[in-house]
């Protein structure tokens, strides 16, 4: 039950529905078992032109077939809706294997404070400029909110695992904000497996 780091580009920037996918390709079901999940989904982050999920696969090539279901279902969804075809997903997905601590500690707030970028980009300090923690509990495309307590999308994630071992909802709200004052340093911590860091 390895922890992965997963990232994937869009080449179609909408996050409407694929947080729909994310909820249907993880079960695979037929009728006579119940369903067995391919990855256990601990935390996402959907941005209009990439996402990145931290999950545990539950099953051999898990995370593979997990990223087919999600690939193939969003991208038929996204063209018969719109009337048009072709792919939507840019390049293949990015793994990484959770291996040390200092990943295991950072990624969570890595993943969760992503969408800072969406509006603040151009800050040179984003705790200067505006209140990070509430512009990111009020990012519906994200578990951060499910994470502090606020119900957004609770049957996509699985939660107790990292928020036993952060301490419950609210220090999880209290180190996200600790996290974002020192966000350089703390970057630095995954720098060597932060998927987008150079995009």
């Amino acid at each position: 039950n390895s922890l992965f780091y997963l990232n994937k580009s869009l080449n179609n920037p909408t996050i409407e529905v694929q947080l729909r996918y994310l909820k249907q390709g993880r079960p695979e079901t037929s009728k006579n078992k119940p369903r067995e999940l391919l990855v256990e989904i601990l935390i996402f982050t959907l941005m209009p032109n990439h996402f990145h999920l931290l999950v545990r696969q539950k099953k051999e090539n898990g995370i593979i077939k997990f990223m087919q279901k999600l690939g193939t279902g969003y991208t038929n969804y996204f063209n018969k809706k719109h009337n048009r075809v072709g792919g939507l997903f840019q390049g293949r997905f990015k793994a990484v294997l959770v291996k040390n601590d200092a990943h295991f500690i950072h990624l969570p707030f890595y993943i969760h404070t992503n969408p800072l970028d969406l509006h603040y980009r151009s800050s040179t300090s984003i705790v200067e400029v505006v209140n990070p923690v509430g512009f990111l509990e009020n990012y519906r495309w994200s578990s951060f909110m499910d994470y502090i307590g606020k119900k957004n999308f609770p049957s996509v994630t699985s939660r107790e695992f990292l928020l036993d071992f952060f301490g419950g909802t609210e220090e999880y709200k209290k180190a996200t904000y600790e996290w974002i004052k020192d966000q350089e340093k703390n970057l630095w911590q995954i720098q060597d497996i932060a998927l987008d860091l150079d995009a």
